[in-house]
């Protein structure tokens, strides 16, 4: 049995899947950490003693508190506003996939694909935000 879900609800988890997606790339890095030592007094100090791809991974962390919040804001505002459809759904699933895959390819050193699917979860945000706007009753004329 297929489980209908609407698409606001499809939004919440979205949100709620991007918020845990940040901390996904950091569980490399606390592996890391573990691997070469811990050092409780100075944990940041660490992050020249890490290897190459859990520097990395650290990147990809704190690039996804930033990508994270225009993210939920433009989600926020489709459920808000009621704009919720089939194309703000798969909006919101792309993004999550950009952001999977652009954590990936940070990591596994690949900045072509890492530029790319930074690209695209960042249109996925901007139509978010261009259909809960029009939603709202903003003119954008687009």
């Amino acid at each position: 049995m297929l489980i209908q879900w609407s698409d606001s609800l499809i939004l919440l988890l979205a949100i709620a899947i991007a918020a845990a997606l940040i901390y996904l790339p950091y569980l490399l890095v606390g592996y890391a950490r573990f691997r070469v030592g811990y050092d409780l007094a100075a944990p940041r100090a660490m992050f020249d003693r890490l290897p190459a791809y859990a520097q990395r991974a650290t990147w990809a962390h704190q690039n996804s508190f930033e990508t994270f919040l225009p993210f939920a804001a433009a989600a926020l505002i489709v459920y808000i506003t009621h704009g919720g459809s089939a194309t703000t759904t798969w909006t919101a699933l792309v993004f999550l996939a950009a952001r999977i895959l652009y954590s990936a390819c940070y990591i596994f050193n690949a900045p072509l694909l890492r530029s790319a699917s930074f690209i695209i979860g960042s249109l996925a945000t901007l139509v978010l935000f261009v259909v809960g706007l029009e939603a709202a009753g903003l003119t954008l004329g687009f």
